[in-house]
């Protein structure tokens, strides 16, 4: 028979980690301002360190190689920064023709259907087919990301402490967690899957975004070498995020080329999409790291709510980082495995990892 007070005592646990739950996000919500640099900087600190150990093991000092990377970064930074500005600006003055272009492509249709006694205005097309949305989903993200870029010289400088403690944080975790011989061996598990799989997300983000370029070069579809970068940012966010930043190159395909470039447009990123996320990210990520498309969509809601823009862009990364935490502690697998895509994979590492302890 169960004891009421241990029911009690275990409805309070439960109760008091919901609250406490609720709290923290409360404070992340209320302190976005500064978290949301802060996740950037780590976010971005953990893809450049293998290049920093890589450097270093070529006999470069970590302080110059720490240099060279954050030169690196500041150029690309700009690169972006003027790539956006001057693309949005440019189809700005270009919008009346394509609003143009638009009609003359959707002619044909428009007389087909006042055959049909079916008669659809020029400014009911334009309402429901703007060439202006076809910037307008993409920019308030990457202005969002933007405005966290403003805090440029806050972010470097935390990247380039984070990368001289990179070192000496596995001991840190150790010591913090009462382990000053290094027996926990789920913690370095937990940083070398975050490394792993963070790196590996950005190499096949970098792949697809250029495909996508070369891709939309070829067509000729306009601006291709900034649906590239979005196609690169919007990669972190698997299946939603291919089909965000596909939108806007197809819709203009479609106004700039006609149907047959928009369809090869269609056909480039889902190809590509298809190729990386189902062949390459598996081979190279391996097992246990694939979440539900539910998972997937309720991870862009709960962060975007959280972080904003920044938060979108890094949902899954986020998610994963929860995920690959949860799998390193036998109480908090069960969440894991909800969380994941291949449950019999999951269930099956679950049964090794409890063997080989």
């Amino acid at each position: 028979m169960v004891n009421p007070l241990e029911k009690t005592s275990v409805a309070f646990r439960g109760f008091a980690i919901m609250a406490f739950v609720v709290v923290i996000l409360a404070g992340i919500k209320a302190a976005s301002p500064i978290v949301v640099p802060f996740v950037l900087s780590a976010f971005i600190a953990v893809i450049c360190n293998p290049v920093i150990s890589g450097m270093m093991r070529f006999k470069v000092p970590k302080w110059l190689a720490v240099l060279l990377l954050m030169v690196f970064i500041v150029m690309v930074g700009l690169w972006l920064a003027t790539l956006v500005g001057s693309s949005v600006n440019e189809f700005s003055k270009q919008l009346p023709q394509y609003r143009d272009q638009l009609i003359a492509q959707f002619g044909w249709v428009l007389e087909k259907l006042h055959t049909f006694n079916i008669k659809i205005s020029k400014e009911q097309v334009l309402a429901y087919f703007d060439p202006g949305m076809a910037l307008s989903m993409t920019t308030n993200m990457l202005s969002g990301v933007g405005n966290v870029m403003a805090n440029l010289f806050l972010i470097i400088l935390t990247i380039v402490f984070m990368l001289f403690e990179a070192q000496s944080l596995p001991k840190k975790l150790h010591l913090a967690l009462d382990d000053p011989d290094m027996r926990l061996q789920q913690i370095d598990k937990f940083l070398q899957s975050v490394n792993q799989y963070m790196v590996i997300k950005t190499l096949v983000s970098v792949a697809t975004g250029a495909i996508v370029g070369i891709g939309l070069g070829f067509i000729g579809v306009d601006y291709a070498l900034l649906w590239a970068v979005i196609a690169f940012l919007f990669n972190y966010i698997p299946n939603i995020g291919s089909i965000i930043a596909a939108i806007p190159a197809i819709l203009l395909a479609f106004i700039q080329l006609g149907p047959a470039a928009a369809g090869g447009t269609a056909l480039l990123y889902l190809g590509t999409n298809m190729v990386m996320g189902n062949v390459i990210e598996p081979k190279f990520m391996g097992r246990g790291l694939g979440l539900s498309t539910l998972v997937v969509f309720l991870s862009l809601i709960f962060w975007g709510w959280l972080l904003g823009s920044v938060g979108m862009l890094l949902s899954v990364p986020l998610t994963m980082i929860v995920k690959i935490a949860l799998e390193s502690s036998d109480s908090g697998r069960w969440l894991a495995i909800m969380l994941a895509d291949d449950v019999d994979g999951e269930l099956k590492a679950s049964t090794s990892d409890k063997e080989q302890a």
